[in-house]
């Protein structure tokens, strides 16, 4: 049944198909567990869009549903916390009925505000009927130290007390918090251990007894809800944060957690992300560079210096992704370029996107974001390229730097440039294959791919990088090539250091 065919009145709405459901004593709990069961029954995607999930949290959230639970949902930032909240939405009826003009979208049949009762009593059959579709019965709020009970449940609202003739104490004169406005719906509270307490008693005795007070007057308020939370787990069991009657009113406590694996990280950015764009510039991602840019997060989470009661957020690859296609485009674009692919010098580019979703602890404030960032990324880069590399033989491009070449390449050299100079290392295109690229693919790819190899030959500290960008022998190869004085054997001049095999010394690109 389409929106315009729906019952427009309460005698239409008995005589129709929805009537049998309607007269049953059904909650929103109710609502969600049966369409819940429906859509296990055929085999439906609960939660579309949220990854690695499927086997830890989903389960938890399903038999929370299932039994009729409020529950809590608690992990670090960005762990889709507020996410899998707004998709429970997809488990009420597309359309409900209230009656029209409620602000707290009473039951026609069960109405529980002094205004709905009056008017259904004098209009009977004829009170109008109106309807709500399933995403409108959602509300949500995040919870601050300033939120008062006014907000959540209401007040005593004088104006409406003189337009209306009503004395101040009339159930009339309420204006409706947010939480009576969520009647019939889904409730969700973000960062509860932020409410003040005396809004947190009011939460758990409006949850239990359905009644609360509004300026010394006892309101009953048997509203109907389903209520979720979502907290950080260092807060919620910090003593004071929750007072404990609401946490023993939540039914169900339940724990997210970050991607279990970098696979999982890729699909999770690869979906949230923004780089498919419209552009001049065709930008190809290539996959060993998603790899990085995930693993940058996973290398964060594991640092010491970075607070784990903060967390690194699952936002950060996503922006960090669309940074890095960003300044390939950029590139791509002052060169006049119509292809463009990210390196890794891009994800280094790509900083501002990292260092503010980075809480540092004190040996990391010492050493500074930027510095801590830095040195994150060459992690992650040795760890992605050691997962293509692992095993072969690179010497030969380590020796060419030994041998006294030296390559500076800028994040704005565009590609044909840095294709053309990385041809003067011997044989370094050969090993490309092993990430997928031959010399069939564009120079903007070929380039990104040369200069991962250079900078993982770097992470592993087999070759050097200065500030400037410039790739050189490592000081540890040129001691392990050239002795000291001291042991005397063999040591070769900085002459013949110079005419070695790098392909005519040094030169700049900028």
């Amino acid at each position: 049944m389409n929106y315009y065919e729906l019952p427009r009145t309460l005698g239409a709405l008995k005589h129709s198909s929805f009537a049998r459901q309607l007269s049953q004593e059904r909650t929103v709990k109710d609502e969600l567990r049966a369409n819940l069961i429906c859509k296990l029954e055929r085999g439906e995607t609960l939660f579309p869009g949220v990854m690695g999930y499927e086997d830890t949290v989903i389960p938890q959230i399903v038999n929370a549903i299932l039994s009729r639970h409020n529950f809590i949902l608690l992990g670090l930032r960005g762990q889709a916390k507020t996410k899998l909240a707004r998709l429970l939405t997809g488990l009420l009826d597309a359309w409900t009925p209230y009656v029209a003009g409620c602000e707290i979208k009473d039951h026609p049949f069960r109405p529980i505000c002094k205004r709905c009762r009056e008017l259904v009593l004098e209009q009977r059959d004829e009170t109008p009927v109106a309807w709500v579709k399933s995403e409108d019965r959602y509300v949500e709020k995040l919870a601050t130290p300033d939120v008062t009970i006014a907000d959540m449940i209401g007040d005593i609202d004088p104006i409406k007390a003189a337009k209306s003739g009503q004395t101040i104490s009339d159930e009339l004169t309420i204006h409706y918090g947010l939480l009576p406005r969520a009647n019939r719906g889904i409730f969700a509270i973000n960062e509860l251990p932020d409410l003040a307490g005396k809004v947190q008693v009011g939460l758990f005795n409006i949850m239990q007894e359905g009644d609360v007070q509004i300026k010394g007057y006892p309101i009953r308020l048997p509203l109907d809800l389903m209520l979720v939370f979502t907290a950080n787990p260092e807060d919620y069991t910090a003593r004071g944060k929750i007072i404990t009657p609401l946490k023993d009113r939540i039914g169900s406590e339940i724990r997210t957690h970050y991607p279990p694996t970098v696979d999982h990280g890729i699909s999770i950015t690869a979906q949230e992300a923004w780089d498919k764009r419209s552009s001049p510039v065709a930008v190809e991602v290539p996959q060993y560079i998603r790899e990085l840019v995930e693993q940058v997060a996973f290398t964060a989470r594991e640092d010491k210096r970075i607070d784990k009661r903060s967390g690194v957020s699952q936002r950060l690859p996503i922006t960090v992704l669309e940074n890095v296609v960003s300044n390939a485009e950029r590139r791509a674009l002052r060169s006049r370029e119509h292809e463009a692919a990210p390196r890794v010098l891009d994800l280094y580019a790509a900083l501002p996107s990292i260092t503010g979703k980075l809480e540092l602890e004190y040996e990391g404030e010492l050493k500074g974001g930027d510095a801590v960032a830095r040195e994150v990324i060459r992690t992650a880069v040795g760890k992605v390229f050691t997962s293509y590399f692992d095993g072969v033989n690179l010497r030969q491009v380590v020796q060419w730097f030994e041998l006294g070449g030296s390559l500076r390449l800028s994040e704005t050299t565009p590609a044909r440039d840095v294709v053309k100079e990385l041809t003067r290392i011997q044989d370094l295109f050969d090993f490309t294959a092993k990430l997928g690229v031959g010399e069939g693919d564009s120079d903007a790819v070929r380039a990104s791919a040369g200069e991962f190899i250079l900078e993982g030959l770097y992470a592993q500290k087999r070759i050097s990088r200065n500030e400037e960008q410039e790739f050189t022998a490592s000081d540890r190869s040129v001691r392990e090539e050239r002795p000291g004085e001291e042991g005397g054997g063999g040591r070769r001049g900085a002459g013949d250091f110079r005419r070695g095999g790098g392909g005519g010394g040094r030169r700049n690109l900028n």
